[in-house]
């Protein structure tokens, strides 16, 4: 909702436990301005340079027992602590937890010298992921977690963020609401898709009308919502047809209609706030040559048997890690082994990368601002008196032939 979130991965419950997020990418939150890179040459966090020589374990601290792991660290300086905050022990979000884990620890095993990892399990209550966050800030230097909205919220309206904590998943309520000053929020947002495929969409199309389509799902409304706000205010104009859907699959009659308007109308361009099958079954009637936009909800994976013809010429947004695959950062990192794999998981996996990156550096140079190309995107992360703000801008790519090319996106 975490962005959908997890479309078509968990079950009712699991939406309403991460706040129905797209992670998660559910949360909004606006882009920041964009920030300069980084050539702080501050000092590293206290432990980093003499620990950057040492030998790193993970550890696993059960909720409500504080595991300091004397008996596992090698003698010498300490090396910096990562408490990894996940609800593993959920049964909803137990798949998108060890997604998320596994991608961290593949980051981890790359970079390791110098950090320790230490897993702290906890299940689907906000008051837990409290409680054992409480414990965690004494014996870890950062806290990457948690990851339900609700737990984020409940952690960050607390009062006990005394450590620089990386946040999985956007707090509910307002996205510009204030963080702690040692809160970061790094979780996915398919509503900052929608916003950047809107800027993209108008710098190729300047002036132009655009019919935004969407289904009746929450998450769906919530991406047209998104871009026809952000369209508005580039100053175009929109109209947004809604279609009804039974079992995913759009009514004829209501594709039909859209047909209808389409052809009376001749917007410039389309909006899809749709999943992939849906926007294959639009196109299907309105023919390829209205050029169509969307967020990563409307990619369907490279692993067709064949190539989705109905969806050749689509422009959407997505991570480097789904369709930028001779990426430097992708190429870097093994690809997820898990047997329940979908493109939902494999984008948390990402995430768990990026989370750990995105920690050591904070770890190594403090205070600083840095960018990053990231495998979820080009990060940046800029750090002031007032907390650190967070950016992912997503590539452009084509679908075409059931392999994606990437585009410049004019701004």
């Amino acid at each position: 909702m975490l962005r959908k979130i997890l479309h078509g991965l968990l079950a009712t419950a699991a939406l309403a436990l991460l706040g129905a997020c797209s992670t998660p990418r559910d949360a909004s939150g606006g882009l920041c301005a964009p920030m300069q890179p980084n050539t702080s040459s501050e000092a590293p966090h206290p432990r980093a340079a003499e620990a950057a020589a040492q030998p790193a374990v993970v550890l696993t601290a059960p909720v409500g027992r504080p595991d300091t792991g004397a008996a596992a660290i090698p003698a010498g300086p300490a090396p910096i602590r990562i408490g990894l905050l996940l609800p593993m022990r959920s049964e909803a979000l137990g798949p998108a937890s060890d997604a998320l884990r596994a991608g961290f620890m593949a980051a981890f095993e790359r970079d390791r010298a110098g950090f320790v990892v230490n897993l702290i399990e906890t299940g689907d209550s906000a008051d837990e992921a409290l409680d054992a966050y409480m414990a965690a800030v004494k014996n870890n230097d950062f806290i990457v977690g948690p990851l339900p909205r609700s737990s984020v919220s409940a952690i960050a309206g607390s009062g006990a963020v005394s450590k620089p904590t990386i946040a999985l998943n956007h707090p509910d309520g307002r996205a510009d609401a204030a963080l702690p000053p040692n809160m970061l929020v790094i979780g996915l947002s398919i509503e900052d898709e929608a916003r950047q495929v809107a800027q993209w969409a108008a710098a190729e199309h300047p002036g132009a009308s655009a019919m935004i389509v969407s289904g009746t799902n929450p998450w769906q409304r919530r991406i047209a919502g998104a871009f026809a706000a952000q369209w508005k205010q580039l100053g175009n104009q929109a109209q947004l047809m809604e279609l009804a859907a039974t079992n995913g699959y759009l009514n004829e009659p209501a594709i039909n209609q859209l047909k209808l308007k389409v052809d009376s109308d001749q917007p410039a361009l389309i909006f899809a706030a749709l999943d992939g099958d849906q926007l294959r079954q639009v196109r299907s009637f309105i023919g390829p040559d209205l050029p169509a936009y969307g967020t990563s909800s409307v990619n369907p994976g490279t692993d067709q048997a064949s190539a989705l013809v109905d969806l050749d010429g689509m422009r959407l947004l997505d991570m480097p890690w789904e369709v930028q695959r001779d990426h430097a950062a992708v190429m870097a990192y093994p690809r997820w082994p898990g047997t329940s794999r979908t493109l939902d998981l494999d984008r948390l996996y990402a995430l768990g990368i990026d989370a750990f990156r995105v920690t050591r550096q904070l770890a190594l140079k403090p205070n600083a601002p840095f960018k990053m190309d990231g495998v979820t995107g080009r990060l940046a992360v800029d750090v002031g008196a007032a907390g650190m703000r967070f950016e992912r801008v997503l590539p452009g790519a084509v679908y075409q032939g059931g392999a994606f090319k990437l585009v410049e996106q004019r701004r």
